[in-house]
């Protein structure tokens, strides 16, 4: 009789491991896999215009008009000021006077040109006539060239007269007024444009040439880390600070970024070797953090776990706590529920 109930227990418990083999089994898992990801190194950065100048006046006279003033948007070409162009059209009209005339000399000298070579082939004047009007000719050539190059001046500085944006941007500072007179060189206005920025970085020595052989930079920008579109590394260093300028090209599609501005950048330095598991099997319960994990028989057991940084496809480094090729449950509620049954039926057969 006792035999038969040792039997029949066996039996009970053999049913009952396979149940939770069975329940254990039915889980999604996934392993813990080892990953090679970038070293990265975090510095402040800040931004600045990838165009930004100050217009200079190309001409002299009264400022007539401005057109714009700080924090203004510009469109590229638009007239930002008018300068007086009175001595501008007085010089054309001269320019274009002295053309016709040296037009009116060479046609002259041409066609003396060609009546002296004619004579000269029949022998009729003397080869210093025929020097003289080879001599004429190109004389009256040079003055039409140099006329002409006289008109194109002219023109250019009557355009002058109306200066205009160069890019499409902002402006950030006025430094002229209406009724000033400007000469050639002096300072007009100063503007910026937000459709290319970038960010400035100082990089420490040690780190450089790490940075320069990964080219693999980002940016926090709008709560969201932003790959960069471009990297230049600076060949000289800071004499001050042996720190090497770095510029990082922020995505054009970026909002809300003014030059001055200070954002956090991520350098890539190398690599390393790290443990990492779905974010989705990771549970947080206050101050604990662990995963459930499906061992030998389809044991499974909670395991408490340092998680680091969220990786780039999602799943959550692991800096301590679990082994590579261990499998941890994609569903804590439901592993929690195969942990209880477990239990339960370890406690009932140890009674």
């Amino acid at each position: 009789m006792k035999r038969m109930a040792w039997v029949l227990a066996l039996q009970c418990l053999l049913v009952a491991l396979w149940a939770q083999a069975v329940a254990a089994a039915e889980l999604a898992t996934a392993p813990v896999a080892q990953v090679v990801v970038p070293r990265i190194y975090h510095l402040d950065g800040r931004v600045e215009a990838s165009s930004a100048s100050t217009i200079s006046a190309q001409t002299s006279g009264q400022v007539r008009r401005v057109m714009f003033d700080v924090d203004d948007l510009v469109q590229a070409g638009q007239v930002i000021i008018e300068i007086d162009d009175t001595q501008q059209k007085a010089a054309l009209a001269r320019a274009q006077a002295n053309l016709k005339r040296a037009r009116a000399r060479l046609a002259n000298a041409e066609k003396e040109y060609q009546r002296i070579r004619r004579v000269f082939a029949r022998k009729a004047v003397s080869k210093s006539a025929m020097d003289k009007a080879t001599s004429e000719r190109r004389s009256a050539q040079a003055a039409a060239e140099a006329a002409r190059a006289a008109l194109v001046q002219a023109r250019q500085q009557l355009e002058y007269t109306r200066v205009k944006a160069p890019y499409t941007g902002i402006v950030t500072r006025r430094l002229i007024e209406v009724g000033e007179v400007v000469g050639v060189g002096q300072q007009l206005m100063s503007g910026i444009s937000l459709e290319k920025l970038r960010v400035n970085v100082d990089v420490p020595q040690s780190l450089i040439e790490a940075v320069r052989r990964e080219q693999d930079a980002a940016m926090l920008l709008d709560g969201k880390w932003r790959k960069a579109t471009g990297l230049v590394v600076f060949p000289v260093a800071d004499a001050a600070t042996s720190t090497f300028r770095v510029r990082l090209q922020v995505p054009s599609d970026v909002k809300d970024l003014y030059p001055g501005m200070y954002v956090k950048t991520a350098l890539s330095v190398g690599k390393r070797h790290v443990l990492a598991v779905p974010a989705q099997a990771v549970v947080y319960r206050s101050e604990v953090v662990g995963v459930y994990v499906v061992g030998a028989g389809g044991r499974v057991h909670l395991r408490h776990i340092r998680v680091g940084n969220r990786l780039a496809d999602g799943r959550l480094a692991v800096l301590s706590g679990l082994e590579p090729g261990e499998r941890v449950a994609l569903d804590p509620q439901a592993a929690v529920r195969v942990a209880v049954a477990q239990r339960r039926e370890r406690e009932h057969h140890e009674d």
